[in-house]
């Protein structure tokens, strides 16, 4: 994952980076028709790194990684033959190092140090999955498998 936005009226940020892996087994209905579509649940770990800011106003940012591991539950809705929209929720356990500040002309002024400790909602996922391969499509949606 990646994100950098800054709309700059004055300082306003929402910079995120970061990544996760995760492992899945599938189960329920669609899973014969397709290779990834139907409900999944699954284990995952992330790391990112963070810093939302809007306007004049203190911020808060994560300048070193922080991490997060989890249960997900999710499901995989086919579009077409190729393409897939995954909808999927992670609950877990999120910790690390993070810092308030304030902008201040062009810098961001450090005011205090805070440590995060968090468990429940850690990941929400809306993604598109295109498959690739060659046989690796949707046998329901104008597909034969």
């Amino acid at each position: 994952m990646y994100a950098w936005w800054s709309n700059s009226e004055r300082h306003r940020y929402w910079r995120v980076y970061g990544g996760d892996i995760e492992a899945r087994y599938q189960f329920g209905h669609g899973c014969s028709d397709s290779p990834f579509a139907g409900h999944y649940v699954g284990v995952y770990g992330s790391l990112v790194t963070y810093d939302f800011q809007f306007g004049n106003r203190k911020g808060v940012i994560g300048d070193k990684f922080n991490y997060a591991v989890g249960f997900s539950y999710g499901y995989s809705l086919p579009v077409n033959r190729r393409l897939n929209i995954n909808f999927s929720l992670g609950i877990g356990y999120m910790w690390g190092k993070y810092k308030k500040h304030h902008p201040v002309d062009e810098c961001d002024v450090w005011i205090s140090d805070h440590k995060r400790k968090w468990f429940g909602p850690t990941r929400l996922e809306i993604g598109l999955v295109w498959l690739l391969g060659r046989g690796n499509i949707n046998s329901g949606k104008d597909g034969v498998r």
